[in-house]
This record gives C-alpha cells, structure tokens and sequence, in this order.
C-alpha cells in the first residue's frame, strides 16, 4: 500500500489531486521552481486607464507598448488574471467611523459608501491583473530580462514590478479552480 502512494506521488497518473501532476516543486522569491529546475517569473504590470487620457497620449502608449513587445527575443505569456477584491477591512473601518460620528450629514456621507460597498461584495468584484511570464534557468538571464521587461513597460509609461510569491500562487489557483468554485478565471497568451 505504501509503494502504491509513492509511485502515485511521483507519476500522478492515478492521483485525484491536480497538485500531484503539476510539475511545480515550489515557489519561492518571486519564481515558480519547476521539477526540471526551470523557473518561471516575471512581471506585474499595474493597471492604468489609459482611455481617460487624449487621443494622442493612448496612442503614444499603444505604439510604444507595441515597439517593447517586438524587442522580446525569447517566449513569453502574457496573462491576465482576475482577483477577488476583499474590502471586509475598510467596510469594518467605515461601520466604526458611522458609529462614532454624530455628525448627520457626515453619517448619510459615511453611510452612502457603506452601501457601495455592500453593492461591490454582493455583486463578486474582481481585480484584474496583468501579467507578463518566462520560464528560464539561468538567474543572471533572468534578472536580466526582468530589469529589462519593468524599463520596456516603463517606456510604454506602464509601471511593472517583479512577480511575488503571492501574485504566482493567485495565476496557479486561478489554473487549477476555474469552472469550479471561483466565478473568476486567467486569460494566457502564448507570444514565441
């Protein structure tokens, strides 16, 4: 019996468990450590509305964002991932503030935005995310492209930073729970 786990373990063929096939042994700063010893990291990119900036502004974006994605000679994903936002705190925060306040105007204020954000948890309001993935061995190649992928997209006037731990695990949950219990998912584009 105890053979009989371990060769599932390690083949993960007759696993239930999707954990026990993928080819992730861990994850640790900022990179997914895969069983072959390729890691997979990269970029954050931070969200910018760049439909409320003039005409010629979107453009200038696009064209740069354009011009960086034809200078990346390697594979890459681009991903975008959806993320559960939690306001728990800050509704608990407003809630204090209302019974504190005696102020009625204030209080209609304060109360206003706790019924926004009532509206925002019951209606499954979602972060989207936006990321930009490689796998690779060799660390000096990755900080690399890294340094590289966060000066490109800042170029394109798009602020990025290094994947966390917390961003690539959200990107696997995202994988590995879509179409069963999180309304939310995560688009990949493969470029190579």
């Amino acid at each position: 019996m105890a053979t009989n786990k371990k060769k599932t373990k390690k083949t993960g063929k007759s696993s239930k468990y999707t954990e026990n096939w993928l080819p992730v042994k861990a994850i640790t700063n900022g990179k997914i450590v895969l069983d072959n010893g390729e890691l997979v990291t990269g970029v954050k990119i931070l969200p910018k509305n760049i439909f409320i900036l003039d005409q010629d502004m979107q453009e200038s974006i696009l064209v740069n964002l354009k011009n960086f994605y034809n200078t990346l000679d390697y594979e890459f994903w681009l991903i975008v991932a959806d993320r559960p936002v939690d306001i728990s705190m800050y509704m608990s925060q407003l809630q204090l503030l209302y019974n504190k306040t005696q102020n009625q105007k204030i209080r209609k204020l304060i109360a206003a935005d706790i019924n926004k954000g009532n509206m925002f948890m019951k209606n499954d309001i979602v972060d989207t995310e936006y990321y930009i993935i490689f796998k690779e061995k060799d660390k000096d190649v990755i900080e690399k492209r890294i340094r590289r992928l966060i000066s490109g997209l800042a170029g394109a006037s798009l602020n990025s930073k290094q994947t966390s731990n917390d961003d690539l695990r959200a990107i696997l949950d995202n994988f590995l729970n879509v179409g069963n219990s999180t309304p939310f998912g995560t688009v990949i584009v493969k470029w190579s």
